[in-house]
C-alpha cells in the first residue's frame, strides 16, 4: 500500500481539512521515526495516515469501527492491531506490542501539541518553535489541555526514549511538511 492509495482511502471516510492535516502530520512523523530505526518508511507512514480512519464518521466507536473499515479495504490483522493500539488507555484496551505501535501512541497527540505551540506564535511557523518553549508549555497543564501528558510520558518510558527526544524528532518531522500544514 502506498501513501497515495492510503490517502484516497482516508478521504473516503474523512472530509474535514483539520483531520486530514492531522493524518498527514502523523504520517510524516511515523515516516521519520521509521527512517531513524531503519524500518519500512512507507508502511509506517500508511499506519500514521490511516490511524484515525473511523474518527470523523464514528467518533463514539473510534478504534473499534476501524476494524471493519480496514478489513473492507484489504488490510491484515497486524495492520489493524497497530491502528487500534493507538487508542490504548483512551478508548481501547488493545496494548501496543511493538516499537512502531508505541511511536504511534506517543506522537498522535505530540503532533497536535507541537502544532498548538506553532499556532500561538505571532508568525505561526513551526520553524520558529524552540524546544525551551515547548518544554515550558508541556509543564503548563492549561496549554493544549487535552494532551494526555502522563500517558505520553509513560509511553516514552516504555519505549526507552525521553520525552525530549520524542518532542525533538516530531518537530523535525513536522518541519519537513510545514508547507502542507500551513505552518
Amino acid at each position: 500500500m502506498t501513501e497515495t492509495k492510503a490517502l484516497a482511502i482516508l478521504k473516503k471516510y474523512t472530509t474535514k481539512p483539520n483531520l486530514i492535516k492531522h493524518a498527514l502530520a502523523v504520517a510524516a512523523t511515523m515516516r521519520h521515526f521509521a527512517k531513524l530505526e531503519g524500518e519500512d518508511q512507507e508502511y509506517w507512514a500508511v499506519v500514521g495516515l490511516l490511524h484515525d480512519i473511523d474518527y470523523e464518521q464514528f467518533e463514539s466507536e473510534h478504534c473499534h469501527k476501524c476494524v471493519e473499515l480496514l478489513q473492507n479495504e484489504g488490510f491484515d490483522d497486524k495492520f489493524i492491531h497497530a491502528i487500534q493500539s493507538h487508542g490504548y488507555e483512551i478508548c481501547t484496551d488493545i496494548c501496543p506490542n511493538c516499537y512502531m505501535e508505541e511511536v504511534l501512541c506517543a506522537i498522535d497527540q505530540i503532533t497536535g501539541f507541537l502544532i498548538a505551540c506553532a499556532l500561538i506564535r505571532p508568525d505561526k511557523k513551526l520553524a520558529n518553535v524552540e524546544m525551551s518553549s515547548i518544554l515550558k508549555k508541556w509543564k503548563t497543564p492549561s496549554f493544549a489541555a487535552g494532551t494526555e501528558r502522563q500517558r505520553i510520558e509513560g509511553t516514552c518510558a516504555r519505549m526507552g526514549r525521553t520525552l525530549e527526544y520524542m518532542l525533538e524528532q516530531t518537530l523535525v518531522a513536522l518541519n519537513d511538511i510545514s508547507d502542507k500544514l500551513g505552518l
